[in-house]
């Protein structure tokens, strides 16, 4: 790898940091249905059939790596994308998964 100069080293930091805070299917779920618009826990928990706690302790690390943030709606905290890049990234990967290996396409 041939990097031309230190500001490409820290993006590949940063997108190393990106992929790290997505490593898990709950985290690739959540971002995956946040890309369609902000969910209240209750709500995220009703899609994807999976624990309150489960889904608030990978949102405290979605939180954590600035790619969802919570805004107040009453009573109720709702999730959104700081960044429809991340939700492109996710969906484009969650497809090619869908696809198969590529020698399944041939």
């Amino acid at each position: 790898m041939h990097v031309k100069d230190l500001s490409e080293v820290s993006a590949f930091d940063q997108t190393s940091e990106l992929f790290r805070a997505l490593a898990s299917p709950v985290r690739i779920a959540l971002v995956s249905e946040l890309a369609s618009g902000e969910r209240c826990v209750h709500e995220l928990v009703e899609r994807l059939h999976l624990p309150q706690p489960l889904i608030s302790q990978h949102l405290r690390i979605l939180r954590g790596a600035d790619l969802v943030e919570g805004v107040r709606r009453g009573r109720e905290v709702a999730y959104q994308l700081t960044d429809e890049h991340v939700a492109h990234i996710v969906l484009d990967a969650v497809k090619h998964a869908q696809e198969g290996p590529a020698h399944d396409r041939a």
